[in-house]
């Protein structure tokens, strides 16, 4: 049977735009034939977001797809090593199989760096026989982001192991290298690496263009370059994507890759690049399955209703509509609930400090950043014991080990602003070890014991209140349709703020304080870590 589309067809490869009827059989696209009509709407290939880690929007690959097509997303190319670094390779693939149940066009990437470093406990191990292992699956099309530049820079075996074997099956190589220039991003780039998503700035991002590696342009829930790099597409659009890499469900019920073309073309790009740039260039640079809106191709494609807001009245897979005006078509199905929790309820003792200085080094976040500071301030001191400084807004965090009863980590940070209570999850990127921190060894403690009863979790805690989203899948994913899971993340997030965070979204914030490979000032499970160093350092030896 024949199915028939018209509209106003975006003609990317030749910038032409011309009323047209699309003629589909079979799910892909049987004739394109220019055709005066009067339907207004504008047809074009689906958006793809060329970098994320669909863990991070807590929902499992069909309930992140059921929000994800009605704002025309078709594709994405997705990093699983968040639950990877959990449950290793059974963790990749229950991503793979759950993926598979929905009509969204999942990519997935065998993770490079499970654990990330190894100064923290991670749940798994994922080496260079695992990583021939996941891209000899046809699911597998890509070497996921290379964290460990040190390791690609001075030639650590294992890790040119990994990228060897991507070599060796003819898919790409992911890169993960903030900051990186000069010759060692110039080592960085000739030993395979093929895109980076982390840079700082538009010279950093110049340099790596200059050295043929894509650079992504990310805007996600704490991270965003966005403002910093849009400067630079018009000129190498051919060589850049667009991408979220973390995006929370609250954020996405909102729009995804949709709104980066809304906010490139407000500011006068050329919206033929803009599209380049959203749905053909991750098609080939990733080899991947999916359709450009020509004669042959699957059938993926969106109708939105004009080209400046670029709102997605109906999005179309293989053919089948799967969304129209903001209502999804796509089911929920049923999953397994794979964990790996392994820790025991602790006690305020646990999170004390003994004063050895009266100042120390302090960890220094940044709204909407990845990166942190490392500051050295004075401290409260009572019995003899550092404890937070509300006035100063210097609050102690900690990290627990999820896997194995272990002594906490703890620390100091400054600017997520907490009057009272306490703020915890075991979404903590990478490893995903309990996170906490608080006005009160008391309130921590309170609120990493939520989340162990719980078996993961994010949690907003006061004396008179607590609110709790657990995460039952690999600690870190819920069991619950998205609007639900974003609907309770919504509430403990404004309880979050109602504690006295000023932060954007502070619990994604919090999950990259314990993220050693984005430097400065970070805390694992093991210690305070400075990613300048590349080491542990002393909290309170200046």
């Amino acid at each position: 049977m024949t199915k028939i589309i018209q509209g106003q067809y975006v003609d990317i490869q030749n910038r032409k735009i011309f009323p047209a009827e699309i003629s589909i059989e079979n799910g892909k696209i049987k004739k394109i034939e220019e055709k005066q009509h009067n339907v207004k709407s504008f047809l074009l290939p689906g958006f793809i977001d060329a970098h994320i880690h669909i863990e991070s929007s807590m929902l499992v690959p069909t309930e992140f797809a059921r929000l994800a097509v009605i704002h025309g997303t078709v594709a994405t190319v997705s990093d699983p090593h968040e639950i990877a670094n959990v449950l290793g390779k059974e963790g990749v693939r229950f991503m793979i199989e759950n993926g598979k149940e929905s009509p969204l066009k999942f990519n997935f990437g065998a993770p490079s760096c499970v654990p990330a470093t190894s100064f923290e406990t991670s749940g798994a191990i994922i080496d260079s026989e695992a990583i021939k292992d996941l891209l000899a699956l046809p699911e597998i099309k890509y070497l996921a982001e290379m964290m460990n530049y040190p390791g690609v820079i001075f030639k650590d075996e294992e890790v040119l192991k990994k990228i060897a074997w991507a070599k060796h099956f003819q898919k790409p190589v992911d890169g993960h290298a903030p900051g990186l220039r000069g010759d060692d991003a110039k080592k960085y780039a000739e030993a395979g690496i093929s895109t980076d998503h982390e840079c700082y700035t538009a010279e950093e991002a110049a340099e790596k263009l200059g050295l043929g590696m894509k650079v992504i342009i990310r805007e996600g829930s704490a991270a965003k370059n966005f403002e910093a790099l849009i400067s630079l597409l018009p000129e190498h659009y051919k060589n850049m994507m667009f991408c979220s890499d973390d995006k929370h469900p609250d954020d996405l019920i909102l729009g995804h890759i949709n709104q980066l073309c809304a906010r490139a073309v407000a500011k006068g790009i050329d919206v033929f690049k803009v599209l380049k740039v959203a749905c053909i260039n991750p098609v080939n640079h990733y080899n991947l399955e999916v359709g450009q809106l020509r004669i042959g191709d699957s059938a993926d494609f969106i109708v939105v209703n004009d080209l400046t807001s670029f709102e997605v009245l109906q999005t179309y897979i293989n053919g089948k509509l799967v969304a129209e005006n903001g209502n999804s078509h796509i089911k929920s199905s049923a999953f397994e609930k794979p964990n790996n929790f392994n820790t025991s309820s602790k006690n305020p003792e646990d999170f004390k400090i003994k004063a050895a200085g009266d100042i120390i080094k302090v960890i220094e976040a940044l709204d909407g950043e990845l990166i942190t500071n490392e500051i050295q301030q004075k401290v409260l001191e009572k019995n003899g014991e550092l404890i937070s400084d509300i006035e100063q807004d210097i609050l102690k965090i900690t990290v627990v080990n999820r896997y194995e009863d272990k002594a906490p980590a703890v620390a100091f940070i400054k600017n997520f602003g907490l009057k009272k209570g306490a703020i915890a999850s075991s979404v903590a990127h990478d490893s995903h070890n309990i996170i906490a921190l608080g006005t009160s060894d008391e309130e921590i403690c309170n609120a990493v014991n939520l989340i162990i009863e719980n078996k993961g979790g994010i949690c907003s805690v006061n004396e008179n209140d607590q609110k709790v989203l657990p995460l039952p899948i690999a600690g870190i994913i819920s069991d619950k349709d998205g609007w639900e899971t974003g609907k309770l993340y919504q509430e403990i997030d404004k309880m979050a703020k109602e504690l006295g965070s000023t932060l954007k979204a502070p619990f994604m914030t919090l999950s990259f304080m314990a993220l050693l490979v984005i430097p400065d000032l970070k805390l694992s499970d093991k210690g305070l870590f400075s990613g300048k160093k590349f080491d542990f350092v002393d909290l309170q030896k200046i």
